[in-house]
């Protein structure tokens, strides 16, 4: 597609085919900051390319910074969690705002994260750092003890959650004390948290100048398996007070521009609390479920609300209505094997000849043996579905956790 010079040059942080294709078919000049291993596909497919390898931040980073302000660039997008820190590091200097940085480290971390959350009058749960094992057997006697537990009833769980992983990564529940001896010495310093009962959903939000200009709501069928766009009527009754906690959290972590993407949890009694929040694209391809229902590319909205060149009557043109533009549920799940040794892939067949089923990306099984999942493991691939029902969607994506894909 034809670039145009007077809109905004962006650098595009870690390696997305999907987010590539998105730029190229966008009218903004981009470059792609990737390691090493992907210049030798660049250079074959004319995709610019800019080597950077993102390890931890140290004395050499800025170094790419000035590579891309020599460039021209004037945005960095980050598309991992790997890459939002680097993106506040490159964007306080190319935006010209020193704020940036630390900004973006209130968004890699989830202990500093809850805090800035809470001084904004945000609900969060109980959360606390451990940095051993001890810490956490301690934690979880007195979030127990708060909750009034009489000896003999079971303890209400806590999470333990990496502090700067990417959603699923590195969580484990913890219940007993003897399962605290499960946990690697090498995981530590770790968030813990107590265990909110309720809803829980997340949210993709596209912001451009401190306002919400899209936003959606993603419904976890079960969290780590399977979800869908737009949400259910059900929690979509929801949609004004999520969308003023959506603001709160803007104005308690300073949002002007970009794409959040929060998760959150409703209590039975309509309470919302903050999960935490994430200054990249969703997992789970939420991304490609939103253009299945709503005809736009999710990336190319994100270039399009990063970009400090870009006009209010052109980001409000850019998106559908909320809900009311999208056509039918898109819906994914995440398949994870249910036996220890598997040998095939075989989709089952009430899967295929389901009305919904759109398409699969499972490949056949690399070895026989299932390696236990010690914590929220990463999925074997995605299934994908698209319907006209919610609940009908919601039932499908509930019952395949049930069937066999590997065998």
């Amino acid at each position: 597609m034809k670039k145009d010079p007077n809109k905004g040059y962006i650098a595009l942080l870690g390696w997305s085919l999907n987010a590539i294709e998105a730029a190229e078919n966008f009218d903004r000049r981009y470059v792609v900051v990737a390691p090493d291993w992907a210049e030798e596909y660049c250079q074959k497919h004319d995709i610019p390319y800019v080597p950077w390898n993102f390890e931890r931040l140290n004395d050499r980073s800025m170094e790419i910074a000035e590579t891309l302000k020599e460039m021209g660039v004037n945005v960095a997008i980050p598309l991992f969690e790997e890459t939002v820190e680097w993106a506040g590091a490159i964007n306080s200097v190319l935006l010209d705002n020193p704020r940036l940085y630390g900004q973006s480290l209130l968004l890699r971390d989830k202990a500093l994260m809850k805090r800035r959350a809470q001084l904004g009058g945000i609900r969060v749960g109980i959360f606390e750092e451990a940095h051993d094992k001890d810490d956490v057997i301690r934690f979880l006697k007195r979030v127990n003890q708060t909750l009034l537990k009489l000896d003999g009833d079971p303890n209400d769980p806590i999470h333990l959650k990496a502090f700067d992983k990417a959603g699923c990564l590195g969580h484990r529940v913890i219940r007993t004390p003897d399962e605290v001896d499960t946990i690697p010495e090498e995981e530590f310093p770790v968030l813990m948290e107590s265990h909110l009962d309720g809803w829980e959903f997340a949210v993709e939000a596209w912001i451009h100048d401190g306002k919400i200009v899209f936003l959606n709501i993603s419904e976890y069928v079960t969290l780590g398996y399977s979800v869908f766009v737009p949400a259910s009527p059900e929690l979509e009754k929801y949609r004004p007070q999520i969308t003023a906690q959506i603001e709160k959290l803007i104005k308690a972590f300073d949002i002007e521009f970009g794409l959040i993407h929060p998760e959150y949890f409703v209590t039975n009694d309509g309470e919302m609390y903050f999960g935490e929040v994430a200054y990249r694209p969703p997992g789970f391809k939420v991304f490609e479920l939103l253009e299945r229902v709503y005809g736009f590319n999710a990336y190319q909205a994100s270039m399009l609300v990063f970009d400090p060149k870009s006009t209010p009557d052109e980001v409000a043109e850019f998106f559908p209505r909320e809900v009311e533009d999208a056509d039918g549920y898109a819906g994914c799940f995440g398949v994870y094997p249910r036996l220890r040794v598997v040998s095939k892939l075989e989709i089952p067949e009430e899967v295929e000849d389901d009305p919904y089923f759109e398409s699969h990306e499972l490949t056949p099984p690399l070895e026989e043996t299932v390696t236990k999942r010690t914590a929220f493991g990463t999925h074997w691939g995605l299934v994908y579905f698209k319907g006209d029902e919610a609940a009908r969607m919601k039932e499908l994506l509930k019952h395949l956790e049930e069937l066999d894909f590997y065998v």
